[in-house]
């Protein structure tokens, strides 16, 4: 993982599909998020009592989900796996973490992805997790569209995994003057649905509080 955030391929396509989405209106796809899933996903895994490998494959998972945005936002989870295959056998990850990785990768949009893999569902519930202000690029309040506003109304996100309680609990703090909470449900519901799926395959369940409230 460690030789991955240095690697001069990997940063120049994550940095350039962001720069690209960013010309497109869309929210931030680029280090920060690549950085801040990994290091979810990883933890995850630590927390529910798996072993450093499927940690460490989780955070390889996490840090190149996003990577086919270089080629185009359609169908990027795809993209993306492909692509990471040829990076990772290129950095000779085994056969059988790489398949593990890119299975994740492929599996992890709401669309068409499913939960395939411990490492799976650890991607899907990092990625999904990640809300907040910082994500948006616009300055003016009067441009966002209601993504931009539901991203820059989260003024805390928190994933809580919870082992003995068997439970990963969302924990997000939301400006409601910046967005009802209802906009959260209007454009997340099937990533939360995704979400419910992937700690269903952990054996946990799924909670989603805002503002201290339980939701889900």
């Amino acid at each position: 993982m460690e030789q991955l955030r240095k690697d001069d391929e990997v940063i120049a396509y994550l940095k350039q599909g962001d720069r690209q989405l960013g010309n497109l209106g869309l929210t931030e796809h680029g280090i920060r998020h690549a950085g801040l899933v990994s290091d979810i996903a990883s933890n995850i895994m630590l927390r529910l009592g798996y072993d450093d490998e499927v940690a460490e494959l989780a955070a390889i998972a996490g840090f190149l989900h996003d990577i086919g945005n270089v080629f185009h936002r359609h169908d990027h989870a795809h993209v993306g796996a492909v692509l990471s295959h040829r990076l990772l056998r290129e950095r000779h990850l085994s056969p059988a973490c790489t398949a593990i990785v890119v299975g994740a990768i492929g599996n992890h949009e709401e669309r068409d992805g499913q939960i395939v893999s411990e490492v799976s569902a650890a991607l899907v519930l990092a990625d999904k997790s990640d809300v907040h202000r910082s994500r948006v690029r616009l300055e003016d309040p009067a441009q966002f569209d209601i993504h931009d506003r539901v991203n820059y109304a989260a003024e805390r996100s928190f994933l809580d995994v919870d082992r003995e309680d068997e439970n990963v609990t969302l924990r997000l703090e939301i400006d409601t003057e910046l967005s009802p909470l209802m906009d959260y449900f209007e454009i997340f519901m099937t990533r939360m649905m995704m979400c419910r799926r992937a700690a269903t395959f952990l054996g946990q369940r799924f909670s989603l509080e805002m503002n201290g409230m339980r939701m889900l």
